[in-house]
């Protein structure tokens, strides 16, 4: 079996995990029959994900945190209320995340009855809790 001989530094490890919680949102969202896109880069862009059903475009966000608590409060990372549509949270020390929608705070609990629970092993839950977001 391969083993790795060199070190990640850590930025790039937390890059790495970041990108593969982006796979997962993809994967789940092309097994329900999205179109998904990929930006180029998304620095500074707001865009993590982009999915469109054929008329219509959506702009995702996917975040981690390092949080085993609901109450843990998260900024928003985006600029106006027009730059995403959702955004998916992991929890990185816990199995569960969420799907919130947009929200115009500055910040807010990851808790906030707007936002949907989901195992983050479960596709089914995490398509369950995609779908119970309001359109906006």
């Amino acid at each position: 079996m391969p083993t790795r001989q060199t070190k990640t530094i850590e930025t790039t490890h937390q890059a790495m995990k970041n990108t593969a919680y982006e796979n997962i949102v993809k994967g789940w969202l092309m097994q329900d029959g999205w179109q998904v896109f990929s930006p180029e880069l998304d620095h500074g862009h707001q865009t993590d994900v982009l999915i469109s059903d054929g008329d219509r475009y959506y702009r995702i966000q996917v975040k981690t945190v390092e949080s085993k608590s609901k109450e843990h409060t998260v900024d928003r990372m985006w600029k106006d209320d027009n730059s995403i549509d959702a955004v998916v949270y992991f929890a990185h020390n816990s199995d569960w995340g969420l799907v919130a929608p947009a929200f115009k705070e500055k910040k807010r609990t990851l808790g906030h009855p707007d936002h949907f629970s989901f195992s983050k092993f479960s596709p089914k839950e995490f398509l369950a809790a995609f779908h119970s977001i309001p359109n906006g």
